[in-house]
């Protein structure tokens, strides 16, 4: 039985259109792109209330993945159903494709014509001081008390001196906070999440979706059974389907298969995956040097979507070194779509499979906690991040130190590169002391890099 179309009196196209532009503009990280939803389908358009917007991030928040991605599909399902939350969706990681594979040919074509190099070079200096402002920002909300910040304190220590896999912080996190909810602890009490705007709140009653719920978005388990073994059958289906024709040692199918993973553990945002990533795609499979995710990460900083899109940026370089019976730019590209594809196709699967049930998680203090504790966790991984990039971004030389848990990596100091650390100095008394936004600060890091290059 065809279901009737939802009387809220915005159209298919028109919401279409309002995607695009909502894409098109998802610049400055998660916030950044949250912020711009907010403004266009709350304050301008009012086709959803606050008190509803802010309800489906905090259900996006709990998943893993790009919680501003998830909400558009959120908001694009709570729309027009399955086909509004597929387009919203597609369309939020579309322009930051295109976009980064473009400049991953330009980086391995021309990597090494002066201007283009010089480029990259300024925008790895820029990027350390965008990570570090990340610490700070998280750091600023997260560690609200004693007990976040021991949960940041071991998260460092577990993933820099002892090697712990990121996955295994996040669950560790995440049972501590739980069990911590569920005794009543002051320490672990969720924290919510402010308004974005500054002006008068547009209520639920006041827009086009109104307050209450759609017939289609109620719990409907013959759905959500089909929904979700599509797309479950989407998502593993290549994956099953490279281990079988190629077998496990083959490159894409360590694409498939690593980006699978991360696709089910990236809590807490990019930034904290990102060490993890980086960790695995230099020193696990050799598929990057340790320059080059910086490079990559400076691409996702430029362009629209998702800042997790760096990942795109892995699989492309590790499939054009390892193209078998391919060109090397035919691998490479397939590795592009096949990483972008297991990243971002489970984020649909997590909306379309417990959006219908959101309504039971509201309130719950227990899961709350379990993100708060996820999130202090996160400023620890994210400060591992920003030295393990200063390492290998500063200075051309380091050396393995023997420890009681193993070896790790630390700077010979006369190695130190001192134009790059002039220019991630500048970065951070530009982003920190002047508050200057992370555009202006990555362009005037690239053009002083490419200057640079060209004069020496």
């Amino acid at each position: 039985m065809t279901r009737p179309t939802p009387d809220h009196g915005i159209s298919f196209a028109e919401a279409v259109k309002t995607w695009a532009q909502i894409a098109a503009l998802s610049f400055g990280g998660p916030a950044g792109q949250i912020a711009v939803m907010h403004r266009i389908l709350v304050e301008e358009k009012k086709w959803i209330g606050e008190g509803r917007f802010l309800h489906a991030l905090n259900y996006c928040m709990l998943l893993p993945g790009p919680e501003a991605q998830q909400l558009a599909i959120y908001i694009g399902w709570l729309l027009h159903r399955t086909k509004g939350g597929l387009v919203a969706g597609g369309l939020f990681v579309l322009p930051g494709f295109l976009a980064i594979l473009a400049l991953s040919f330009v980086y391995v074509l021309l990597g090494h014509v002066p201007l283009v190099e010089g480029l990259f070079f300024g925008l790895k200096a820029a990027v350390l001081a965008v990570v570090a402002q990340a610490v700070v920002r998280v750091g600023s909300r997260a560690l609200r008390n004693g007990a976040m910040r021991g949960i940041a304190a071991a998260a460092f220590v577990a993933i820099f001196f002892l090697g712990a896999p990121f996955p295994l912080i996040v669950l560790a996190a995440g049972l501590a906070g739980y069990a911590g909810g569920r005794a009543g602890l002051a320490q672990f009490g969720g924290a919510g999440h402010g308004g974005h705007g500054q002006g008068a709140i547009v209520h639920d009653r006041d827009t086009a979706l109104g307050e209450g719920l759609p017939d289609h978005a109620r719990p409907d388990l013959r759905w959500s059974l089909r929904i979700c073994g599509t797309l479950l059958l989407l998502w593993l289906g290549p994956v099953l389907a490279l281990f079988l024709t190629l077998g496990d040692e083959a490159t894409f199918f360590r694409i498939a298969s690593f980006f699978s993973q991360m696709a089910v553990v990236t809590f807490g945002g990019a930034y904290a995956v990102l060490a993890y990533v980086a960790q695995q795609a230099v020193e696990g499979f050799g598929w990057l040097r340790p320059g080059e995710m910086l490079d990559g990460l400076g691409m996702a900083e430029t362009t629209p979507g998702p800042l997790i899109m760096v990942t795109q940026f892995v699989g492309f370089l590790a499939a054009y070194r390892d193209a078998g019976a391919l060109t090397p730019l035919l691998a490479a590209t397939l590795g592009a779509v096949l990483t972008t594809w297991v990243t971002f196709l489970p984020c649909f699967l997590w909306i379309f499979a417990g959006a219908p049930f959101v309504e039971r998680l509201r309130g719950n203090r227990a899961l709350s906690a379990a993100l708060g504790a996820i999130t202090a966790a996160v400023v620890g991984v994210i400060l591992n991040l920003a030295l393990w990039f200063a390492i290998h971004s500063l200075f051309r030389q380091v050396r393995p130190v023997t420890i009681a848990t193993g070896t790790i990596d630390l700077p010979v100091l006369s190695s130190i590169d001192p134009i790059a650390a002039a220019l991630s100095a500048a970065a951070l008394v530009a982003v920190f002391r002047f508050r200057m936004g992370v555009l202006p600060v990555l362009a005037a890091c690239a053009v002083a890099g490419a200057a640079i290059r060209l004069a020496v």
